[in-house]
């Protein structure tokens, strides 16, 4: 086991995992972590354009929350027009592969599917 690493029981695993999912629900949350993923760097109205079905108001909501819980930093140039720009944090950055990994498990759910269904059939 690596120094420093928690261990883990069945229960306290449960309610960790839990716990990172609560930080990823939303609706809006992990189509914004995709825009933002390989340190792309987004201003808001970009992240507006590219998400035309979002509202300003729910938009600016995810932003604050994904801020707040250090998975996306955000700069503030002092100009006019004020110009704010998204990024993930090395944490958010981080977030990537589990995620690559969770779309290759739900690629698996179609194959693992068929081999059910040719074993019922024999």
């Amino acid at each position: 086991m690596e120094p420093g690493r928690k261990v883990y029981t069945a229960a306290t695993a449960a309610v960790d995992v839990g716990a990172v999912l609560q930080l990823l629900e939303g609706k809006w949350k992990l189509v914004i972590l995709f825009h933002l993923f390989e340190g792309k760097v987004r201003r808001y109205s970009e992240l507006g354009r590219l998400i035309p079905e979002i509202s300003q108001k729910m938009l600016a909501q995810q932003l604050r929350q994904l801020e707040a819980d250090g998975i996306v930093a955000r700069t503030i140039y002092p100009q006019i027009p004020p110009k704010v720009e998204y990024r993930l944090t090395d944490w958010g950055q981080a977030l990537c592969p589990a995620l690559d990994a969770l779309l290759k498990w739900a690629e698996q759910k179609e194959a693992c599917l068929e081999s059910a269904q040719s074993d019922e059939a024999r």
